[in-house]
């Protein structure tokens, strides 16, 4: 969806409405490579997120690169990537702490 042309979209109203999809999309990214690393290819947690974590930056970095070379109807964005990367960050550390929040049992 990042490299195709959209018409008219609707305006969803909010500030930054597009900085806040990228945020959201590239936190979901980075859960569903992470629980990919971890059922399907039996990666340990920590290799797992680190893993995740790193091919979402490098892979939203990569599209803003591409939407200002290929493109004639998108550009490259730093912003776009700020948030893709934060969205990243945000997704791992959330998922870290949750996993070292555990209750042990006594």
């Amino acid at each position: 969806m990042s490299l195709i042309k959209f018409n008219r979209l609707p305006d969803v109203g909010v500030d930054f409405g597009d900085k806040i999809f990228h945020f959201l999309t590239y936190g979901l990214l980075t859960i569903l490579w992470l629980y990919t690393f971890l059922y399907n290819f039996k990666f340990n947690f920590r290799h797992a997120i680190f893993t995740a974590a790193i091919l979402s930056i490098v892979f939203g970095i990569i599209i803003e690169v591409l939407q200002g070379s290929l493109t004639s109807y998108r550009a490259f964005d730093g912003f776009d990537a700020l948030a893709n990367t934060l969205g990243v960050l945000i997704a791992s550390l959330a998922l870290w702490g949750k996993r070292n929040l555990g209750v042990k049992n006594l």
